[in-house]
């Protein structure tokens, strides 16, 4: 799944089959399909060149989407591997930034509203379908578990229950592992991408290397994004396999020019670049 992630985020910077447009959406097509807890990739496109544009503003909206730029709670644990539930929930104020960011002349308006359409359609209806088939299942074992210690005596309908038997194969062999993907992915880019205080077109401050020993278990579903995604914002067009090939010439002129590594002052400052303004 984490490879499938990586071949889906080449084709979005249109890096396989440009000319042969009927193989790159069938690929497309596939590697959602396979992972639909994501958003819909045709439109991920443009949220993340626009992340490219903008990384770490307040309207870099796809990596506020992953909770990116939020403080350490309970909440964004939870809603760290969601897009659905996590989405709704920091809606509001991602609305708001984006309004307060064409007030100041940093966002123009129209692709303010186009970033608003966007951000509903990518989920619709597959990523929303996807996610209310697992709060049904999460749902399910809760009332299980709570049913086996006689603290309830709860359940959903049988059509429920037949309708979740019935998808018993996707969801253990899609839908769980997508879920633990996402997690992993969602940790490691929230982390190692900074947030709200990065100089806007300042490569530099967009990313660090974030590759340090306890995050291996997350780096191994992920595809180790955390060890090769910082060499991404400076070679765009190549391939996540050239990457890793060249990953440790790369890392050391990263670190020659300035690119931070294992800063895990990140995790306290809500993934500001700088210290919090006292």
């Amino acid at each position: 799944m984490g490879i499938l992630h990586e071949i889906e985020h080449d084709l979005i910077h249109w890096l396989y089959f440009k000319k042969q447009k009927t193989v790159h959406h069938f690929m497309l097509f596939t590697v959602w399909i396979l992972r639909p807890l994501t958003v819909n990739p045709w439109i991920r496109r443009t949220l993340h060149h626009h992340h490219h544009k903008f990384s770490g503003t307040l309207h870099d909206v796809e990596e506020r989407s992953v909770t990116n730029g939020e403080p350490w709670t309970i909440k964004r644990l939870l809603t760290t591997p969601d897009v659905v539930l996590g989405g709704l929930l920091r809606l509001h104020r991602m609305f708001s930034d984006m309004d307060r960011e064409v007030k100041n002349g940093n966002l123009k308006v129209e692709t303010s509203s186009k970033l608003k359409q966007i951000m509903f359609l990518s989920i619709v209806p597959v990523t929303i379908f996807a996610h209310v088939i697992l709060y049904f299942f999460f749902a399910d074992a809760l009332l299980d578990w709570l049913n086996g210690r006689s603290v309830v005596d709860l359940s959903f309908p049988h059509y429920v229950d037949n309708m979740l038997i019935s998808l018993n194969v996707i969801i253990y062999t899609i839908l769980l592992p997508n879920l633990l993907r996402q997690f992993c992915l969602h940790f490691i880019t929230s982390n190692m991408h900074y947030f709200g205080d990065v100089e806007e077109g300042n490569v530099i401050e967009q990313t660090q290397v974030l590759n340090i020993w306890w995050t291996y278990p997350m780096q191994l579903f992920c595809f180790f994004f955390g060890w090769t995604h910082s060499i991404h914002h400076f070679v765009v067009n190549e391939t996540f396999y050239v990457r890793h090939i060249g990953r440790k010439k790369a890392q050391e002129v990263l670190k020659k020019y300035g690119v931070r590594f294992n800063d895990l002052g990140t995790f306290k400052r809500a993934n500001r670049f700088r210290e919090f303004s006292k």
